[in-house]
């Protein structure tokens, strides 16, 4: 052993190849001096434990652009989502619309006038961005960002019911993924849990008796990622509001994902929209700008300019803002709305009325270009925690293959990754949720797993 690690070279010896030159001009030097010792220490600990040969020099720097090319992988990188489920939260949820995408990047190579009031030359505040396209799309008369729309419920809760009661139906204490309970959010912020009925069902007494014992605020969390069926009831929103109203308390309306569109439109149940609420008596709305919105991750409240303005002024306002590169996608992403282009232009609306047809024929072009597989009828959902049990019809390209579980691995390790389900023991593609322009990817990763082609 002795004999065959004096055989081994040093790290200055293998410097002198021209490989290691090209690895430090890509990865630096101390990195590519780190991945060599690595490579070096492996083999020694192979040497120990009975290697009968060296490797080449070759070998050792091929391992050590290997760890190079490991270290230096994003975790976070791009992904074919085949699922058929459109706000995959696993998956990122909302892809952004081309405009969006320019807007972040615009935003991110230079500088802009994020706290800079252009006209005066002072100092300004980034709660104006946004707020005016949100004032004409709700009718709202005031509005304010954040990083998503957990925070915006803390901070709602900590500005205006910190050390107060705050009325909640037994129906909407809803956890929601990440165990984030609402119980939870509201001890956080200081606010005092005022259950009220029983878990199937709620009246109008119930909350007033609740605010006759002096509640500072009634909240609704909208159920977005599960139904209570069967024998339930519970009061209308704008009664609920009008209660409110006659106790002098703002009626705040969580709805979770936060449409702008009427689902009906599109083959689906209804999803109430953030207009609805602000019209049946919300006094705030809140919700998220990455779900049925179709922007980046941020939480949205509009609503009263004077509850706003106490909410903009809270000290965990600023711990909560949203940066420069989510107010440049969502307001692009906003724009999208108000121009009436929001169902071509943003992905998951486009993705949302994409008709069966126009799903079989991909399906088919899939199947033609592969040479294998069968376009059968299935279905997609919405996901992303909005519209539970509610599914659109589409068909897909069902491929069998011997190992479903090994075959969707491979798929996930392929650059980039592959997402796709399994039903019935075949591998389910939807082309609902895989934009265009990865088609070729898809098609030759595809191609290539299935002839054998490495």
């Amino acid at each position: 052993m002795t004999s065959l690690l004096r055989d081994l070279p040093s790290v200055e010896q293998l410097l002198q190849t021209p490989r290691l030159a090209d690895l430090m001009t890509r990865y630096g030097r101390p990195l590519t001096l780190d991945a060599l010792r690595l490579s070096l220490d492996e083999t020694r600990d192979a040497a120990r434990a009975g290697l009968s040969s060296l490797p080449s020099r070759d070998q050792l720097t091929a391992r050590a652009e290997s760890i190079l090319a490991e270290w230096t992988r994003p975790t976070l990188q791009p992904v074919i989502n085949a699922t058929g489920v459109i706000l995959h939260t696993n998956l990122g949820r909302a892809p952004l619309s081309r405009a969006a995408a320019e807007a972040l990047t615009s935003a991110a190579l230079g500088y802009s006038n994020l706290e800079f009031d252009l006209p005066s030359g002072k100092r300004g505040s980034r709660t104006v961005h946004a707020e005016a396209i949100l004032q004409k799309l709700t009718g709202a008369e005031s509005a304010l960002v954040v990083n998503n729309n957990a925070s915006a419920v803390l901070l709602i809760l900590s500005a205006l019911a910190k050390g107060k009661h705050v009325v909640i139906s037994r129906t909407q204490l809803v956890e929601i993924g990440g165990s984030f309970r609402v119980p939870d959010v509201m001890k956080q912020s200081g606010a005092k849990l005022a259950e009220v009925g029983a878990t199937n069902k709620v009246h109008l007494r119930d909350y007033k008796e609740a605010l006759s014992d002096g509640a500072a605020m009634v909240l609704r969390a909208h159920r977005s990622n599960f139904k209570i069926v069967g024998f339930t009831e519970e009061p209308e929103l704008a009664k609920i509001a009008n209660l409110a109203h006659e106790f002098s308390v703002p009626f705040v309306d969580d709805l979770g994902s936060g449409a702008l569109l009427d689902t009906v439109k599109y083959g689906l149940g209804h999803e109430p929209t953030v207009q609805e609420s602000l019209a049946a008596g919300a006094d705030l709305v809140c919700f998220s700008g990455d779900k049925l919105l179709g922007g980046p991750q941020a939480g949205i409240i509009v609503g009263r300019k004077d509850l706003l303005d106490r909410i903009k002024k809270h000290p965990l306002a600023r711990a909560v803002r949203a940066d420069k590169l989510c107010l440049a996608a969502l307001t692009a992403t906003l724009l999208h709305y108000l121009q009436d282009e929001a169902p071509r232009e943003i992905p998951v609306w486009r993705m949302m009325s994409m008709s069966p047809r126009t799903a079989k024929v991909r399906a088919e072009a899939w199947r033609e270009k592969l040479g294998q597989g069968e376009v059968v009828a299935s279905e997609s959902t919405v996901g992303g925690g909005s519209l539970p049990d509610e599914s659109m019809p589409t068909f897909v390209l069902s491929l069998s293959v011997k190992h479903p579980d090994k075959f969707l691995k491979t798929l996930r390790s392929q650059n980039p990754p592959i997402i796709a389900r399994t039903e019935n023991d075949k591998i389910l593609f939807d082309p609902r949720t895989v934009l265009e322009e990865q088609d070729p990817s898809l098609l030759s990763t595809l191609y290539s797993l299935l002839s054998g082609v490495p």
